[in-house]
């Protein structure tokens, strides 16, 4: 019998990709260390004959070809052999360097919406691109990049594979790398990921019990009561991604139990959604369809006992369940629960007081447990039956049992539901159905959000939210509208997998990748702020206006170009205007340098006019300040920009908060502004970059003068994007305002002041944009008290905010 192979290697960088490899596949190898070898030095393997091999490769094909087809570390067929061929080629190019990020981002971008790199399984191409990664010490520097999210749960899952852990823990003492590796291997054990979950990303990696290829069910259940959110979402992608691994089926159910929340308009709203999101769903089913199956198994259920019907007040009924008494109805006899189930399914008086409730265990430690309900009566038109049927079942009935008559063959639910499982199983048991296995993720939490239908449509009722589109909802469609790219949305669904990690996550982490998409694409204007803009007077100016055509986006040239008007007079915002000196020489953005020569003044010591001179051959790189600018042409187009806070000034919302005590009354901040001419054109969805103010969505396109164009402020991820006035947070956000003559937050002074230009008398000292001090004069305001909001501490007409200055004007020495 021949012996077996000898691998020599670096004692100092054991290929612990190769060792793994041969114990999981059963091939012995005879290790031998070398301690004098340098840390580079290729891994060899040499048989009993003399022959060699040379490099990590070579020994992974060896290593595969050599193991039982079973073991599938070559993959299953001739096509994942070639893919196994190709990952291993490409394997090498993994090291530290100037590419190194570049090729993590589309290895990332590759296993978006896989497990392994190639087939369903472990096989040596992961193996190899895990040993490179796991000794490339740059992946600590970048592994937490957004886009690398889902080569880190790929990593993570790599990681904490059992062999893989158990060989490099065994080499950890020889190599820091593998020390690395079995640190986080301990910690994907512990917590799920590397970082607890949140950061990294989660894994999909979940072996759904008995589940096969071709023989997978999973369903979407929503409640036509309101919009889908971004918890829906990743509900639905989640049953997408197991259905169509699985090469199985997904099913999108309405659960339209409850004829008095639920509309048509929420259904057509719910599969616009799902068309959004991309959900490639094979049927469209509704739980009222199933309605005459269920009343059915009702009545059969009552004749055997295992229902009653009980009259008791839901009060009482609720407290009895609380104290774990026994309702005097559960002694009722059959025929009388038939008599009473006869008057529930005709909707009279007498049935209008009963329920029908499973007889399960009322001294049960779990509430879910004690006689939970399973129909009540509602004489509430259905929107789809109408008034056919006076009884429902609840949730709680109904979904069991659909999810077995439907076929459904894993139920995914998010930990909420976690108690009621045992309620779910025992609920199919007195059915006598086929028994559906449950899996349960963790429900996404958000800082400063609800997702609650019911608390979001409290908003809308109470006039802070305009309806369910509203750009502060966390819905699919209020996040649209406010300029979220549903790629960005399910890439970050895909980042959380299917962890039981519960989080309260911030929402920079969805927005920053959103930004990682607009950015690169999206056209480059200019607007300036209506309030306290300044009129620049070029004294060597084009003595006609002279149309030039610049890029709208200088690195995308697909997004074409913009016609520019350089005039003698242009504006500059009030922020821009107090920041300048004179003599000094600024840029402006798209031209060239200026100098400024004179600052005109009132009596209030408001700028209200500047003289500049062309100085275009002078160097844009020695100027401190690059400012953008409109030409004084009437073509400009008018703008109301829009800029949101959170809803709620609570960070972690509970159950039992009042909304009318932590609702947020200043979350939408507007203001007047002018942009380019080119906006024109702009529709509706149409996203863009306000140079110096951020991105901003097109919610109302111009149409007419007098109609402003209105656009929507998209968060791009950094905090100091997010809003103007939660409370408890004014400092941090004043501090994170950054005017230093090359960005700014998003409307300088106008952001800050809740008020209309046309309120304002059109003598320029009604403001001073140095020092943001109201003139105490009443007479200089139509009348109309001006309101500061800022951080909660609103400062009438006359009064001064001593930090203002701080906040809203560029920083600057002598300032």
């Amino acid at each position: 019998m021949a012996s077996p192979p000898v691998l020599r290697y670096s004692a100092n960088a054991p290929p612990v990709a190769v060792l793994a490899a041969a114990r999981i596949g059963g091939v012995a190898l005879t290790a031998v260390p070398e301690k004098e070898w340098l840390h580079t030095a290729a891994p060899t393997l040499t048989f009993e004959g003399g022959a060699k091999l040379s490099g990590m490769a070579s020994l992974l094909r060896f290593v595969a070809r050599s193991a039982p087809p079973a073991t599938g570390l070559y993959g299953t067929d001739n096509l994942d052999a070639t893919l196994v061929d190709h990952w291993l080629d490409q394997a090498s190019a993994v090291v530290s360097g100037g590419a190194f990020q570049g090729m993590c981002e589309t290895i990332a971008a590759y296993l978006a919406t896989r497990t392994h790199l190639v087939g369903h399984g472990l096989t040596v191409a992961d193996l190899a691109v895990w040993g490179q990664l796991s000794c490339a010490r740059q992946w600590e520097a970048v592994k937490k990049a957004p886009a690398l999210a889902h080569l880190v749960r790929w990593l993570d899952m790599c990681t904490a594979h059992r062999v893989i852990s158990d060989v490099a823990a065994e080499t950890v003492a020889a190599r820091p790398g593998a020390k690395r590796a079995a640190t986080q291997a301990q910690k994907v054990a512990d917590n799920g990921s590397v970082g607890g979950g949140a950061d990294a990303g989660g894994s999909f990696d979940i072996n759904l019990e008995n589940a096969s290829e071709g023989n997978v069910v999973t369903r979407f259940p929503p409640e036509p009561s309101g919009f889908l959110h971004i918890g829906h979402a990743k509900a639905a992608l989640l049953n997408q991604y197991f259905a169509r691994q699985y090469k199985g089926k997904l099913i999108i159910r309405f659960d339209d139990t409850n004829p008095s929340k639920e509309r048509n308009e929420f259904v057509e709203s719910i599969l616009a959604d799902c068309a959004t999101l991309g959900l490639d769903h094979d049927v469209v089913t509704y739980t009222s369809d199933s309605f005459p199956q269920i009343l059915e198994i009702g009545a059969k259920l009552i004749r055997e006992g295992k229902i009653y019907i009980d009259d008791t007040p839901m009060e009482k009924m609720r407290e009895e369940r609380i104290n774990r008494v026994d309702s005097a109805a559960r002694a009722n006899t059959v025929e009388a629960n038939l008599v009473l189930w006869g008057d529930m399914l005709a909707g009279n008086a007498q049935g209008l007081e009963c329920a029908a409730r499973f007889r399960m265990d009322m001294q049960n430690d779990n509430g879910a447990l004690r006689d939970p309900v399973a129909f009540r009566c509602n004489l509430t038109p259905h929107h789809r039956t109408g008034t056919t049927y006076k009884v429902y079942p609840t949730y709680d009935c109904a979904c069991p049992f659909v999810d077995s008559f439907e076929g459904v063959t894993h139920a995914l639910r998010t930990s909420e539901y976690r108690d009621r499982e045992p309620q779910y199983v025992q609920v199919q048991a007195m059915m006598g159905l086929r028994k559906v296995h449950i899996w349960d993720y963790s429900r996404l939490n958000f800082v400063y959000t609800t997702l609650s239908k019911r608390k979001l449509q409290w908003f809308v009722d109470n006039g802070h939210a305009d309806s369910w589109d509203d750009p502060r909802f966390p819905t699919v469609q209020g996040m649209t509208r406010r300029g979220l790219r549903i790629d960005a949305l399910k890439e970050f669904i895909l980042m959380q997998g299917a962890s039981r990690n519960v989080n309260l996550m911030e929402w920079d982490k969805l927005w920053t990748l959103n930004k990682r998409i607009i950015d690169p694409v999206c056209p480059r204007h200019v607007a300036v702020a209506d309030l306290g803009r300044v009129l620049v007077t070029l004294t060597n100016g084009p003595a006609t206006p002279e149309v030039v055509s610049v890029p709208r986006h200088k690195k995308h040239p697909p997004a074409g170009v913009k016609a520019t008007t350089r005039m003698s007079r242009i504006w500059l915002e009030a922020v821009d205007a107090a920041t300048v000196v004179e003599g000094e020489e600024v840029t402006l953005m798209d031209w060239g340098n200026c100098v400024i020569r004179t600052i005109h003044r009132n009596a209030a010591a408001t700028i209200v006019g500047i003289d500049a001179e062309l100085h275009l051959e002078g160097s844009v790189k020695s100027t401190k300040l690059k400012l953008t600018w409109l030409p004084d042409t009437a073509e400009l187009v008018p703008l109301r920009l829009a800029d949101f806070d959170y809803l709620i000034t609570k960070k972690k919302v509970e159950e039992d908060d009042n909304f009318a005590d932590i609702v947020n009354k200043h979350s939408k901040v507007e203001s007047l502004a002018h942009g380019d001419a080119n906006m024109r054109t702009f529709q509706k969805g149409d996203v863009l970059q306000l140079e110096r103010k951020g991105y901003f969505i097109v919610d109302q396109v111009f149409m007419r003068e007098g109609t402003p164009m209105v656009l929507l402020n998209i968060p791009d991820g950094r905090a100091k994007s997010w809003g103007v006035s939660v409370s408890g947070q004014g400092k941090e956000r004043r501090r994170a305002g950054r005017f230093d003559g090359r960005s700014r937050s998003s409307f300088g002074v106008a952001c800050i002041l809740n008020l209309q230009p046309a309120t304002l008398n059109p003598q320029p000292s009604t403001l001073n944009p140095q020092l943001l001090t109201l003139n105490p004069q009443p007479s200089t305001l139509n009348s109309q008290p001006v309101t500061l909001a800022l951080a909660h501490q609103p400062l009438r007409g006359g009064e001064a905010y001593n930090g203002c200055t701080r906040r809203c004007l560029p920083k600057r020495s002598g300032h």
